[in-house]
């Protein structure tokens, strides 16, 4: 276990609430000090949105936990004000290898374009993520932002009211009562938000159970994911290798369904596993060990009234593909910008609803890859794991098998289609970039298109000119033309194709809302209050 996170990273401090005569009423309380309730603070306080989290917690997580942040990922990170750390301290990797036994039957690369800022991912200890998440809350408290961070208040009531949530927090000096206008629950898999409100999880219980070891050594495998069908070290199983820093390497290695937790994690049980897998010759020490079975599922809703569930709390999936965390990320960028607009008064609380739609579609989806790559790897039939092998051995020499092979897919952001904030799609742009679509990136003018669009909505005119603007509808809109060699081939490629110039309407989430073939204010106008669920009144 590292030794540089045993301290107190947020203590218990008494806070003026505790001594209040009545319950005092914040706009936003975060349930949850993990990555997810840090961002979302973070998200909230850059636009001045007070906001209280609430941890029982008083320091970062314990072993590795989650380990892959994907490229869009870390571009969430970058307007968060941490994506730079991340990036320093993470391990890169774009490409990875599939074994079958002990031959290799392909390799792949996640990013095979140039012309993006961020990899498509990196590796880094989660309690790596939450210190640079609690340093960011830290540098905006000094900035004077409106966000505190409670460590040692553990949430022990919660009641729904029509217009706030009640609750109960428990600390070592006592309870005490707090209010919040929207109460934001992000508390994990096993929620107790969740289950204080009678709420429950749908979907599928895997009957399978994986060992997680973190081991420091030293060893000259590449920055790549191997994963491997049926290794000798590990028969008729799996098994999973990714590089961490500080020397650290994260095994994964599936046991089975009828196992004995307890006694697969005890040192003596773990060493004989790993070196069977690693030789004999390898010196290594543990830094971490768990046993995790999984499921697959979500919350019916994830908006009940003014209680908000994003995360780990809201939906769950397997580890295989890096779409637990990854996932959680995208739901603090998709909920961040609309809580900001109601809370000013500048949107209509309805708008919270696209947040249900949109992000329960993108769990729908993490739910169908993940489910699919655990049925790929644990076969529940031999008829099933005949032909999973069958498509292993064809891999190796035959590309068309290759997309069949499912060792996880990994981690990709949601296309919002059909989206009530969706607006007009001009024919003739690609398709990557259509309304609902998430961000590409691109380089423009000595920096990144992703940068450029910053925290608001944003009007991008390529080879059409639009004003500078700072203002539409009473919102916050830039104005950004790019026109001639300003367009770079990548920029070109991924946002115009065969067409000559256009106008994009993005959101502040960064998401396309709607696009033209030429400047019409009258479709701008009514685009954007369309993605502010205000539509009918232009």
């Amino acid at each position: 276990m590292t030794k540089l996170f045993e301290a107190p990273l947020y203590p218990y401090k008494r806070c003026a609430d505790q001594g209040a005569g009545k319950p005092v009423r914040h706009p936003v309380i975060v349930i949850g000090a993990g990555p997810v309730g840090l961002a979302m603070a973070i998200d909230l306080a850059q636009a001045d949105i007070p906001v209280v989290v609430l941890d029982d917690n008083e320091k970062v997580s314990t072993g590795s936990r989650a380990i892959c942040f994907s490229k869009r990922t870390l571009e969430i990170l970058d307007r968060l004000g941490c994506g730079d750390e991340m990036v320093r301290k993470g391990v890169v990797w774009n490409a990875g290898r599939v074994f079958f036994g002990d031959r290799q039957v392909y390799d792949f690369n996640l990013l095979p374009e140039e012309g993006h800022k961020r990899p498509a991912f990196i590796n880094l200890q989660q309690y790596y993520c939450e210190l640079y998440l609690v340093e960011r809350i830290r540098a905006l408290q000094v900035a004077g932002k409106p966000v505190e961070l409670r460590g040692g208040n553990k949430v022990v009531g919660l009641e729904r009211r029509d217009d706030h949530t009640a609750l109960t927090v428990r600390t070592m000096e006592g309870d005490y009562d707090l209010e919040a206008d929207w109460l934001i629950a992000c508390d994990g898999a096993g929620s107790p938000a969740r289950r204080m409100l009678g709420l429950e999880f749908q979907g599928r219980v895997f009957e399978d159970n994986f060992l997680i070891a973190d081991v420091i050594m030293k060893a000259d495998f590449p920055t790549e994911r191997w994963f491997w069908f049926d290794p000798p070290f590990n028969r008729d199983q799996s098994a999973l290798l990714h590089k961490q820093p500080d020397g650290v390497w994260r095994i994964d290695l599936q046991l089975g369904w009828h196992i004995d937790k307890e006694e697969e994690k005890k040192p003596e049980n773990v060493i004989p596993r790993l070196k069977q897998m690693l030789g004999e010759g390898v010196d290594f020490d543990l830094e971490w060990v768990s046993v995790y079975s999984f499921q697959c599922c979500r919350m019916e809703k994830f908006r009940h009234g003014r209680v908000i569930f994003a995360g780990d709390s809201a939906h769950q999936v397997s580890p295989f593909g890096a779409r637990g965390a990854n996932s959680g990320f995208q739901d603090v960028d998709n909920l961040g910008w609309k809580l900001k607009l109601i809370l000013s008064g500048k949107a209509p609380e309805t708008l919270i609803e696209s947040y249900d739609f949109e992000r329960e579609r993108a769990a729908d989806e993490n739910i169908l890859q993940s489910t699919r790559s655990t049925d790929f790897i644990t076969p529940k039939s031999e008829i099933s794991r005949i032909f999973r092998d069958a498509v292993l051995d064809l891999s190796e020499h035959h590309a068309f098998a290759r997309p069949m092979v499912n060792s996880g897919r990994l981690s990709v952001p949601a296309t919002y289609d059909g989206s009530p904030l969706n607006g007009p799609d001009a024919s003739g742009l690609p398709a990557r970039t259509r309304p609902g679509s998430p961000p590409v990136d691109a380089p423009i003018n000595g920096t990144w298109l992703l940068d450029a669009m910053g925290h608001d909505f944003m009007l991008l005119g390529l080879g059409i000119e639009v004003p500078p603007l700072t203002e539409l509808l009473g919102l916050p809109v830039k104005g950004i033309t790019l026109s001639g060699e300003e367009i770079g081939p990548d920029l070109r490629t991924r946002y115009l194709g065969e067409a000559g110039e256009a106008v994009y309407l993005i959101r502040p989430d960064q998401h396309v809302a709607a696009r033209w073939r030429k400047l019409d204010w009258t479709e701008i106008t009514g685009a954007l209050s369309v993605a502010l669920g205000r539509e009918g009144e232009i």
